[in-house]
């Protein structure tokens, strides 16, 4: 089958677009027909290896995990010993690392039925970013009716879903982006939207039950600035940042831990692993008419240097997308 594969840390010509053997599903494994990917933040830090301390998970000298992608939508091709209520021919979305590839195998535990009414692009668009924006409010923040929410990074994979999900919860929700994203953000519900390079959101005055950092591009001290006296900080960790440093985006978190036991607010990290659950309670968001994926972009997969280098440098809005 044909695939992204990567041999080594380093820039975008480092992938590379060739045929490899085809995954057999084990027991407990769902082997799916891949026919759409997206891209994350996930796929970057891998193609850099970057924090670089992030190695000791990810690999030391080169990816544990060859291929990249780490989520997908298709029709399930055939299934392994155990697996139950999936058959072949199905259609499917989940995440499983080695997504950017004409098939995968996955965990049953981490793959459900498609959205009705959703295209295999957006189904794909949701699994990692959806899955992260719904643990961080509902899980974390435990967002509650009749508070005030604010999501930096609205515009971008997980910030989207987040601004979507912080509504349906029944909070009044502030989003901050750039200049052209501000009316993208306003239309997926967003009560209030801060466009940043017009007004500093930790100086603007106004505070917040529940702050969800999706950047890390703030201190600490600036994102308790926002807070009520009570409130909750959720750091993510998980955007694309000036990479090449030891710890990137963790010295945040390592700075929370450092506060959290000693301050009121509420200082806590997001750490999202997938779920059937999960993926069910996003299904029935989306039927219900609660979550819209938005896509920005598609690229073939053949391409999925140039997606992953799109999110990294131009700054794309929502989610990005391979088409296999």
């Amino acid at each position: 089958m044909k695939a992204v594969v990567q041999d080594r840390y380093g820039g975008w010509d480092t992938l590379e677009f060739r045929e490899v053997d085809q995954p057999v599903p084990a027991a407990g494994e769902v082997l799916v027909r891949v026919r759409a990917a997206s891209v994350n933040a996930y796929d970057w830090h891998y193609l850099h290896g970057d924090p670089k301390i992030a190695r000791l998970m990810m690999g030391l000298r080169r990816p544990k995990a060859a291929i990249r992608g780490r989520d997908f939508a298709g029709v399930v091709e055939a299934v392994g010993g155990g697996v139950k209520g999936l058959a072949p021919g199905d259609e499917v979305y989940g995440e499983a690392d080695g997504a950017f590839a004409e098939f995968v195998c996955v965990a049953d535990g981490a793959v459900d039925r498609k959205p009705a009414g959703l295209s295999f692009e957006q189904a794909a668009a949701m699994p990692l970013a959806a899955n992260t924006a719904l643990v961080g409010l509902r899980d974390v923040a435990r967002v509650r009716p009749g508070q005030k929410v604010l999501v930096n990074g609205a515009s971008g994979g997980v910030g989207t879903f987040a601004v979507q999900l912080a509504k349906a919860y029944g909070a009044e929700v502030g989003g901050v982006c750039g200049t052209r994203n501000v009316e993208l953000v306003r239309s997926l519900g967003a009560d209030h939207v801060i466009d940043y390079t017009r007004e500093d959101f930790t100086r603007a005055g106004r505070r917040y039950e529940v702050v969800l950092d999706l950047v890390g591009n703030r201190s600490l001290g600036e994102f308790r600035r926002t807070l009520t006296p009570d409130g909750t900080l959720v750091l993510s960790g998980g955007g694309v940042y000036e990479g090449g440093s030891l710890f990137g985006p963790m010295t945040l978190l390592f700075k929370r831990r450092a506060v959290a036991p000693f301050v009121r607010q509420r200082l806590l990290e997001l750490s999202a692993h997938q779920s059937k659950a999960n993926l069910t309670a996003l299904r029935e968001l989306v039927e219900s008419g609660k979550l819209t994926p938005v896509v920005e972009r598609t690229y073939p997969l053949s391409e999925a240097a140039a997606a992953i280098r799109h999110l990294e440098v131009e700054h794309a809005r929502a989610k990005i997308v391979v088409v296999v």
